[in-house]
């Protein structure tokens, strides 16, 4: 990424949300030449942090807005559908030259399909009242005039939160159920998927919804499997959903409720970007390399 920073001069991101997703997205965009700001709700970490709560109405002084060339929120939309940005900062978004505006959604939008693929080009169906509520939202940015995409992401992982780290911390259940497939993708594609349309944006048509899954849909207990083989570690017995399904917590449950393969087509085939991780094998075998480097 170092060889974009020439390309780079004088970008500026606003990133709302440093989660875990957000951390990283910023990480990526100093490393790409971006001077990437990341919002705090309590307290400033480091020069990069400003604080933001719309809950609290603490909003940022307006001289962090000069200069500023890219947004993207991570942030979840509030309890009543509403988006913690643009219920506070719309006017002054609309306000600044901005070249690209991003928004992180989730795929829990398409709702249920069974296992059969989605893509961009089918209906949002969302089942779940926060995947309702993050379509919403969704439909807000669109209907803003700023140069917004929206990025549906699946199951969410990387150094620090994958199947290794719950194995390890005693917090997995192994359960199967049959014909249940996930979709799911490393947190340094999301990263790199980003910053690479950023830096293609006049190259091709600009697309409002993406995508960013890796190339293997697949079980739950597939990946549980490997990791155990990975950690060499004795995998316990599995449980049948049906069985395991009297324990779990309503938020845990509703994972188990929907069912379907997420495409990527539009983003590796048709825009070109080459996933870092094209499957749970290669994402994981990356997270074991960061767990033996900090133990």
């Amino acid at each position: 990424m170092n060889s974009f920073a020439s390309v780079l001069k004088k970008k500026k991101i606003l990133i709302f949300g440093a989660g875990f997703s957000g951390k990283k997205i910023a990480i990526e965009m100093r490393n790409a030449g971006f001077e990437a700001f990341t919002s705090s709700r309590s307290v400033k970490y480091d020069k990069w942090s400003f604080l933001y709560d719309s809950n609290n109405n603490d909003l940022p002084p307006d001289e962090l807005f000069k200069g500023v060339t890219h947004i993207l929120s991570c942030m979840p939309p509030n309890k009543d559908g509403s988006d913690p940005l643009l219920s506070k900062l719309e006017n002054k978004l609309l306000d600044l030259d901005l070249e690209w505006a991003g928004y992180l959604s989730t795929t829990g939008v398409y709702g249920n399909t069974f296992g059969e693929w989605v893509s961009e080009n089918d209906p949002a169906n969302p089942i779940q009242e926060r995947s309702k509520r993050r379509l919403l939202c969704e439909e807000k940015w669109i209907n803003t005039s700023l140069p917004t995409q929206i990025f549906r992401l699946p199951g969410i992982y990387g150094p620090g939160r994958s199947t290794l780290d719950s194995i390890l911390k005693k917090n997995i259940k192994v359960i199967f159920k049959k014909d249940q497939v996930f979709s799911r993708i490393h947190v340094a594609d999301i990263a790199n998927a980003i910053i690479y349309l950023i830096l293609n944006q006049n190259k091709f048509a600009f697309y409002k919804i993406i995508n960013i899954a890796d190339d293997n849909p697949c079980s739950q207990i597939e990946v549980i499997r490997y990791s155990y083989k990975l950690l060499k570690m004795q995998m316990p017995e599995q449980i049948d959903f049906e069985e395991a399904k009297k324990n779990l917590s309503p938020i845990a449950l509703s994972f188990w409720e929907e069912n379907r393969r997420v495409s990527n087509a539009l983003l590796c085939k048709k825009l070109g970007y080459q996933l870092i991780h094209k499957d749970y094998k290669s994402g994981l075998q990356n997270c074991l390399k960061h767990l033996k480097l900090t133990n």
